[in-house]
């Protein structure tokens, strides 16, 4: 009877090199030579552990919600700091993303939105994409609707459009990252984005 054969990769290790080329080149930049290079395995072992390209560029971008954003959510819900500092601590860390490794500059996400924009990534994928970049503002909008500093300042009234002002900043920063401007920089552009929703 055949026996399989072992695998000799770590497949944790090997997503996350995926993830990193797919942040650096997006889908389509992203070769199936380079993606195997990278993560130091075939092509029968990566179409056989993780599926084709678009299978592969699917779980990196869930590995990067999960691993790169969603983790970062509780820095929101700490209520017994101004909710100035904290909503500063949660986009700060997001830019800490954006700027953490020289060669994965900005964000991933902000890296594929072109390509979803274009119609070049398959519609799953694009979804899967789309929804990650909601999760924040969804994420800022039910704060800024909800926190009772909030409602004090009166922010609750319009934390839709605050939030997507947020959100937008975020993006913005990330473009900003990837073309090499420090982390010390982006810090004075989130803090004028707070007094701009009014903060003082």
């Amino acid at each position: 009877m055949a026996v399989g054969r072992k695998k000799i990769f770590n497949e944790e290790v090997a997503l996350k090199a995926a993830m990193e080329v797919f942040w650096e080149k997006g889908y389509i930049g992203a070769s199936i030579a380079e993606l195997t290079q990278r993560m130091g395995i075939n092509k029968p072992s990566m179409y056989s552990t993780f599926g084709n390209k678009e299978a592969l560029f699917i779980l990196a971008s869930k590995l990067y919600a999960k691993s790169k954003i969603e983790c970062l959510s509780a820095a929101l819900n700490q209520a017994d700091l101004p909710l100035k500092q904290r909503l500063k601590t949660y986009m700060m860390s997001i830019v800490a993303v954006q700027c953490e490794s020289e060669t994965t500059k900005g964000c991933y996400l902000v890296q594929c939105q072109t390509e979803v924009a274009s119609g070049d990534i398959p519609a799953e994928a694009s979804q899967l994409l789309n929804n990650t970049v909601d999760y924040v503002q969804k994420l800022l909008e039910a704060i800024l609707s909800n926190d009772q500093e909030s409602k004090r300042l009166g922010f609750d009234k319009e934390a839709k459009v605050k939030a997507f002002c947020l959100s937008v900043t975020l993006r913005g920063t990330a473009t900003m990252a990837r073309c090499g401007h420090p982390k010390s920089e982006l810090e004075a552009v989130i803090d004028h984005s707070l007094r701009g929703i009014g903060f003082e």
